[in-house]
């Protein structure tokens, strides 16, 4: 059995990182393990004539603290710890993974493919090839997936 003892879960409040949560509570439950949960707001960048400059969004910080507090095991039997940092995505979850040494990352990921992952990129992608540790991602549970295909069929029906 692996020593599990602390397993980090980033989350973007999207259905996949509550999926991912969800999954991160049960296996801190089954190992005793802490849950630390981390929302990294990304800094965007816009190009401003030769001088790359940070564009900053409003971000209500005390919404996403509220958000992020939501984040709780179902039972209370699981401690989770919450956690707020600012800049790319995946490199503050590797980064943070190493500074605390985290034995596993449970993310959720969109399952993107081919041209949108392109466009957007995949931060779980990222994350699990840079990851100190081992990766688990969640796509989603298996009721979102059949919602998700019932309504891509609609959508293609003529």
């Amino acid at each position: 059995m692996l020593p599990i003892h602390t397993i980090l879960c980033p989350t973007d409040f999207s259905e996949y990182s509550d999926n991912a949560f969800q999954m991160a509570c049960a296996l801190g439950r089954d190992y005793r393990a802490r849950v630390i949960v981390l929302h990294v707001t990304a800094t965007a960048v816009m190009p401003y004539v030769t001088v790359v400059r940070p564009v900053q969004p409003e971000i209500d910080v005390d919404e996403l603290r509220d958000m992020l507090a939501g984040y709780a095991a179902a039972d209370g039997s699981v401690p989770v710890e919450h956690l707020m940092l600012r800049g790319d995505p995946a490199e503050e979850i590797v980064e943070f993974a190493r500074e605390r040494p985290c034995d596993l990352i449970v993310m959720g990921t969109h399952g993107r493919s081919g041209v949108s992952r392109v466009i957007m990129g995949s931060i779980a992608e990222s994350v699990t090839r840079a990851a100190p540790c081992p990766v688990l991602t969640v796509r989603a549970h298996p009721a979102c997936l059949a919602t998700e295909e019932l309504a891509a069929a609609g959508a293609a029906a003529p």
